[in-house]
C-alpha cells in the first residue's frame, strides 16, 4: 500500500526501511508535519502516517479525504491531537500504537526524578569546570518517601513498581484499579489524598477534557510544600503558568517534564540558531530545579522497533481488509 509518512525523523527512517522489507508497503517520507497546509502532499495516498505533534483537525482531515486518504495510522499511543469526530465524518479510519514500551517511559520518569533529586546536571557541569564543591547538591533518600502515581495503566503501573522497589510508599489514583498493584501493597486513594500526602507525584493519564490542567492553582495548593512533579504524559496535564508560580514560591520543589503544553512549536526541532519565541517555556527553563527533555521518554531501541512494526502491521490489516486490531473508536 502507498503510505505517506509525515514528520519523519532520522532515528525512525532506517527502521521503517528495514522492517518494511517484510511488509512491502510503498513508503514515501516527508519531514514536514501533517497540518492543513501540508496535507495536500498526501494526494493519492490511501494511508497516511502521523506523529505526536501533527495538527490533525477537521480541516486537515477534509483535505486528506478529498485527496484519497482512507486510513490514518498514528505512530503514537495518544490521540488527543486528532479530531476523531471529524475523522468519523470523513470516513477515515484511525489506528494507533497502544503499546510500544511502558518500560521506556516509566524508566525515563524515574531518570528525571533521580537527576533532579541528586542535582546531576548541575554536578556534571561543575566537574567539567573543575569545580568539585558539593555545596548546593544535597538531595534526599527516595526510601521512605510517599510517591503518588496518577494513572495506573501500563506505564503508570511500571512506574509504581519501580518506586516501590526504591522503598517508597506508593499511592495510586485511577478509575480502574489494578489488582496486581494492590497485591503488591500499592494503595489506591482519592486524588485529593494523593495530592495531600505525596512527596513525589508522577502523571500517567491521557489528555482529555477531564484531565486538561489536572495540575492547576487549586490542586497545587493541596500539595505538600516542596513536592516534586514528574510529567511524561501530555503537556496539557499541567497549567504551566500555575507551575511557574508554584516554583517561584517553593510550593513545588522540582519539576521533571518530558512534555510541554505548547511543545508542537518547539520540540523535535533544532532551534539552536534562533531566539526562543515562547516566553513561558523560556521562563520555565530559568529554574535550576526544573529539568526538561524534548518528549524523548519513548526513545529506546525496543520502543522504536515496536512502534514501527505495529504501524506497518496496522496498515497491512487495512490493506487486507482485516479487522483493525488497534482502531480508535469513538
Amino acid at each position: 500500500m502507498k503510505v505517506a509518512i509525515f514528520d519523519i525523523h532520522k532515528f525512525e527512517r532506517p527502521l521503517f526501511e528495514a522492517l518494511n522489507k517484510s511488509f512491502q508497503h510503498n513508503l514515501v517520507f516527508f519531514e514536514l508535519r501533517l497540518t492543513s497546509e501540508t496535507a495536500y502532499l498526501a494526494k493519492d495516498f490511501p494511508a497516511v502516517c502521523s506523529f505526536v505533534n501533527d495538527k490533525i483537525n477537521a480541516k486537515t482531515l477534509n483535505i486528506l479525504k478529498e485527496n484519497g486518504c482512507q486510513l490514518l495510522a498514528l505512530r503514537t499511543a495518544g490521540f488527543n491531537h486528532v479530531d476523531l469526530q471529524a475523522a468519523k465524518k470523513e470516513g477515515i479510519r484511525v489506528v494507533r500504537v497502544p503499546v510500544y514500551s511502558p518500560y521506556a517511559v516509566a524508566e525515563h520518569a524515574i531518570a528525571l526524578l533521580l537527576a533532579l533529586n541528586r542535582k546531576l546536571c548541575r554536578a556534571s557541569a561543575r566537574v567539567h569546570e573543575l569545580n568539585f564543591s558539593l555545596d548546593g547538591l544535597v538531595g534526599y533518600d527516595l526510601h521512605g518517601k510517599v510517591a503518588g502515581i496518577v494513572g495506573t495503566g501500563r506505564i503508570g503501573s511500571v512506574t509504581a513498581k519501580i518506586l516501590s522497589g526504591f522503598g517508597c510508599e506508593v499511592l495510586a489514583f485511577d478509575k480502574n484499579e489494578n489488582t496486581e498493584l494492590k497485591k503488591q501493597g500499592i494503595r489506591y486513594v482519592t486524588l485529593e489524598e494523593l495530592f495531600l500526602r505525596s512527596d513525589i507525584i508522577s502523571l500517567h493519564v491521557p489528555l482529555n477534557s477531564e484531565t486538561l490542567y489536572l495540575i492547576n492553582v487549586d490542586t497545587i495548593a493541596k500539595m505538600r510544600r516542596g513536592v516534586t512533579l514528574i510529567n511524561t504524559g501530555r503537556g496539557g496535564l499541567i497549567d504551566t503558568k500555575a507551575l511557574i508560580s508554584a516554583l517561584k514560591t517553593g510550593k513545588v520543589g522540582a519539576a521533571g517534564l518530558d512534555v510541554y503544553e505548547e511543545e508542537e512549536n518547539v520540540f523535535f526541532q533544532d532551534l539552536s540558531d534562533t531566539i526562543l519565541q515562547d516566553d513561558v517555556l523560556a521562563r520555565l527553563m530559568t529554574f535550576p530545579n526544573v529539568l526538561i527533555t524534548a518528549h524523548q521518554a519513548f526513545l529506546t531501541k525496543e520502543a522504536l522497533h515496536n512502534i514501527v512494526e505495529t504501524t506497518l502491521q496496522n496498515i497491512k490489516e487495512f490493506e487486507q481488509g482485516s479487522s483493525l486490531s488497534n482502531e480508535i473508536n469513538l
